[in-house]
């Protein structure tokens, strides 16, 4: 068995080459959930960028920790694109529609085994072969602050680019056709229609491919450069790993933590967190324990003993006796305070024994299985409420979103149509406020039960701090079982101990004295 440190991470692995630990996100820049692309690669590239759509500045020059930035274009791109503000200004301008899909974010964690050169041409190497050459732009950021966690922000657009470097449409409509190939029309006179994409960047199963093509890149990396450490994009559950994900944490909240004010989704990670590093803890002792019982059956068989296995409680008895003898060489006053200490000891195992019912390696085995079940039936259960417990942060995030901007919304709808310009100044004016509320009634309106009148803000919350302490008993529970098995490896240390001197005085003269000349 050998440890590693990866991205902050200490992994241990067995023979072979070792894993590392694989970090690739992606994520939609989106006007309505209240985002700008160009605040998105002013923040990435730690720059100061006006967006021209909304007049907002967003100065991150005081941001630290950028160690490489760079734009790659496609063949046909506008060489003025190479500056980040004209690049992502014609972005915003081209894209007209209140919730427009502005830019796509992948996030990656670079290998720390690989030099800053290397880092930087591999992600050069993985944004030429994956978007450049299929017509996006690129704008990727290297963001290092000396933490071990060096990793690539990606910013790709999302609207084709034509042979002038003019952008081209998206995607088109055409209409709907029946089984004799007429178009349908409806209702209203109108002509049935749906969209088709013209690019297949929006597809699903890119998703997979992106992020299969960044291990297979990364890896031969790390082999170039001589490293053993590897990285595998499948999931958690693909690989058989039990641990709980952490939630995203998003840029305001890392930032408030980084101030030391305590936030609901680092709460929940930090829960997390403890809760994974008790159920490794718990898993170790319980593969060591399975081993030692599996050696035990092992010399069972061996011996082809009776089928009733050896009584637990006797073998305990016999290390008391064991132990009383072996400290008959040391002073009295030890010799007594040793006895007391290991007497305590072996009542409480075999109060333990007793009240789980646990006689024989058989009976111990079972006890193990029973520990190992309810830790996980706990680490589901803390699973289940980890996602209800995100749902409830988003409904009150967005709840709160509507009712603070319901009445600049409110006060637009007294603004009739036919006002014009008095209309449009107040749109303008509000535009940022507008955008958000537009996005939290579109949320609140896809994830509420319909019919749904009222934000039930208060009774969300309450749901909320109720699962966080439903959480931390369950973790209580946990460090529970963790004392459970510490016990159960205490009993197996003793038994261990007893047995070495049982066999010792079965072996026959003659055997006690070749072990002597050896």
């Amino acid at each position: 068995m050998q440890a590693i440190h990866f991205h902050g991470v200490l992994l241990t692995v067995s023979g072979g080459d070792t894993i590392a630990i694989y970090h690739c996100s992606i994520k939609i820049v989106s006007r309505g959930k209240g985002k700008s692309a160009v605040a998105a690669a002013a923040y990435r590239a730690g720059e100061k960028l006006t967006n021209e759509w909304d007049g907002l500045t967003h100065d991150y020059t005081r941001k630290g920790g950028v160690v490489h930035s760079e734009i790659m274009l496609p063949p046909h791109a506008p060489p003025s694109f190479s500056d980040r503000s004209i690049l992502w200004n014609s972005v915003e301008q081209i894209e007209k529609s209140n919730n427009s899909q502005l830019a796509r974010e992948i996030e990656i964690a670079l290998p720390v085994e690989l030099s800053r050169e290397e880092q930087t041409r591999l992600v050069r190497e993985y944004c030429s072969s994956q978007f450049v050459s299929k017509g996006m732009c690129a704008d990727f950021n290297i963001h290092d602050t000396g933490n071990g966690n060096p990793h690539a922000h990606i910013l790709l657009t999302m609207r084709p680019l034509d042979e002038k470097g003019t952008w081209a449409a998206k995607s088109k409509k055409e209409y709907v056709l029946d089984e004799n190939g007429e178009r349908v029309k409806l209702p209203s006179g109108r002509y049935k229609t749906r969209k088709v994409d013209l690019m297949d960047w929006n597809r699903q199963e890119n998703a997979d491919l992106w992020r299969k093509a960044w291990a297979d890149l990364a890896n031969d990396y790390l082999e170039r450069s001589g490293s053993a450490e590897r990285i595998d994009h499948r999931s958690h559950a693909e690989r058989g790993i039990e641990e709980l994900p952490t939630v995203h944490m998003g840029v305001a909240a890392s930032q408030m933590e980084k101030k030391g004010i305590a936030t609901d989704k680092g709460e929940i990670n930090r829960m997390i967190q403890k809760t994974n590093r008790l159920m490794r803890e718990i898993r170790g002792y319980i593969d060591e324990l399975r081993e030692w019982l599996a050696e035990v059956f092992r010399k069972k068989k061996e011996l082809q003993a009776a089928p009733r296995s050896p009584d637990i409680a006797t073998l305990l008895t016999k290390y008391l006796s064991v132990e009383r003898e072996r400290s008959r060489k040391y002073s009295v006053s030890w010799q007594q305070k040793h006895s007391a200490s290991e007497l305590q000891k072996i009542s409480r195992a075999i109060v333990y024994l007793q009240a789980k019912g646990v006689a024989t390696p058989d009976d111990l085995d079972a006890a193990l299985s029973a520990v190992d079940g309810r830790a996980k039936a706990l680490k589901e259960s803390v699973k289940t409420k980890e996602g209800r417990m995100k749902k409830l942060q988003k409904l009150i995030e967005q709840g709160g979103h509507y009712n603070r901007f319901k009445p600049v919304h409110d006060e637009l709808k007294t603004l009739k149509n036919g006002w014009g310009k008095k209309r449009e100044k107040f749109e303008r004016e509000h535009e940022s406020d507008l955008i958000i509320w537009n996005a939290a009634n579109r949320y609140l309106h896809a994830n509420l039960p319909e019919g749904t009148r009222s934000l039930d803000i208060s009774g969300w919350q309450r749901e909320y701090n109720e699962l966080k302490a439903q959480t931390a008993a369950e973790y209580e529970e946990l460090k529970a079982a963790r004392s459970e098995v510490r016990e159960l490896q205490q009993i197996r240390r003793c038994i261990d101990a007893a047995e070495r001197c049982e066999q010792q005085e079965q072996k026959t003269p003659q055997q006690k004295k070749q072990d002597m000349e050896l």
